[in-house]
């Protein structure tokens, strides 16, 4: 069996154009390489991740992407496109040629219009995405989860992965709203969703394993053993939890469950979706 990290970022640290790791967030303001990672994926028995974007830019795409070439254990690159534009389609037939991308994310959590992923040149780019076997990364709050479901329900054929569980506010134990919205958005079959990113919406410095299961137990109700996937969101989760920490809050949680049931949400459910080999 593989174990598979489905969700971590690299990046070579610009201050401007990085301006979303905050100065709270000072632990992570530096250069993070597969370097990095290695060691640290190897000591907890990972066979390989999958980078996600962190910048939307065609150059992030290039960056990672020689990154996963130059190390064998990056099996999948998630990247950005601009799903807005026109000329979409001839940039997404020149990413096919690049095995190891394997699909696109938009940050749609920082969008001042939270229907952003309802505009029509925004649907026209996400239309074109199964027709080149990419599969797309959903990164919203919980208040853009209603916009998400109706997006979804238009194509039922593109694969969607919902990233960092929608960002509940588990810093406030508020469950209501962002749960019935999950279920819902679990009714959909082509919808995997990723345990990750749960450790940085809580309080940083006096959080407890225990403060997570409500929010498991919602999307385990919703999607099942067949369409979760574990993440790290390393380095992100450094502000709040070393790696360790948050694979152990995953692992404990699931720790009586069946080993077919384990091997599909740390690897196997991963390698599905994203079609790493």
């Amino acid at each position: 069996m593989s174990k598979i990290d489905s969700h971590q970022h690299f990046w070579k640290y610009e201050p401007v154009r990085d301006s979303w790791i905050t100065d709270d967030m000072a632990v992570v303001q530096r250069d993070f390489f597969p370097e990095d990672l290695a060691p640290i994926l190897k000591s907890n028995g990972f066979d390989g991740c999958v980078i996600v974007q962190s910048d939307q830019s065609e150059e992030e795409n290039h960056f990672q992407l020689q990154n996963a070439e130059g190390y064998s254990f990056i099996k999948g690159v998630v990247g950005w496109v601009d799903l807005l534009s026109a000329n979409v389609e001839q940039r997404l037939e020149y990413y096919s040629q690049f095995k190891k991308l394997k699909g696109f994310r938009h940050v749609l959590q920082g969008e001042p219009q939270r229907d952003f992923m309802l505009r029509p040149e925004f649907l026209n780019g996400l239309s074109l995405l199964s027709k080149y076997d990419f599969t797309y990364d959903i990164l919203v709050f919980p208040d853009q989860l209603k916009f998400v479901n109706e997006m979804v329900a238009r194509f039922p054929y593109q694969k969607f992965v919902l990233d960092h569980i929608a960002k509940p506010y588990i810093k406030d134990k508020t469950i209501s709203g962002w749960d019935s919205d999950i279920r819902a958005l679990g009714k959909f079959d082509n919808v995997c969703c990723k345990i990750s990113g749960m450790v940085t919406e809580t309080n940083w410095n006096s959080w407890k394993p225990e403060d997570f299961d409500p929010y498991i137990d919602v999307v385990v109700e919703a999607f099942g053993a067949d369409r979760l996937m574990f993440g790290s969101d390393w380095p992100v989760c450094t502000v709040a939890a070393s790696y360790e920490q948050v694979y152990g809050i995953v692992k404990n949680y699931f720790s009586n469950y069946s080993a077919s049931e384990q091997e599909k949400i740390f690897g196997e459910n991963a390698i599905k979706f994203y079609s790493l080999s």
